[in-house]
């Protein structure tokens, strides 16, 4: 049997945005029926990408978690953060003309640092369910993150619920 849900959330702009989007994925696997198999969390989108990771309680002055506080300056240290054109060769001529004819300004190009970051990390998480419910752990929870700080932006988050 398969169940599919999708998930709108809305990103900050100039700002790493995580949505928690746990309650909404144990929702979609209470909906499905499905009693034993895996829940994927995915995101089309190549800036973005999901984890599963325990709540860190504590908030840091930006805003974030502690421990997603932390994660992006690890980020930071290895994906600097593409402010100004020549810090990466993405967006290349071609990509910015292809930019150009579709309506996206070239500041929404630079953001070869989210591209990269994202496929570091990866774009979905697969999590077991047993009995009905998803095997987090005591303090697991599923983060969609964004890490693309050009523009702020309505994000897609897709569940699939696949078992029995």
């Amino acid at each position: 049997m398969i169940y599919k849900e999708t998930v709108k959330v809305n990103s900050n702009d100039k700002a790493y945005t995580f949505h928690n989007v746990t309650a909404q994925v144990k929702e979609a696997v209470a909906k499905s029926g499905i009693k034993n198999g895996i829940a994927v969390v995915y995101s089309h989108h190549t800036t973005c990408s999901v984890i599963t990771q325990e709540c860190a309680f504590d908030m840091s002055i930006t805003g974030l978690e502690t421990l997603q506080q932390d994660l992006i300056n690890v980020f930071d240290n290895i994906v600097p953060v593409c402010k100004h054109e020549g810090v990466y060769l993405h967006p290349g001529p071609k990509a910015l003309k292809f930019a150009e004819e579709h309506d996206e300004d070239a500041r929404g190009c630079h953001n070869t640092d989210a591209h990269l970051r994202s496929s570091i990390i990866g774009r979905s998480e697969s999590i077991v369910i047993d009995d009905g419910v998803l095997d987090l752990g005591e303090f697991g929870f599923i983060y969609f993150i964004d890490f693309d700080t050009t523009r702020g932006r309505q994000r897609t988050v897709k569940i699939m619920v696949i078992g029995e």
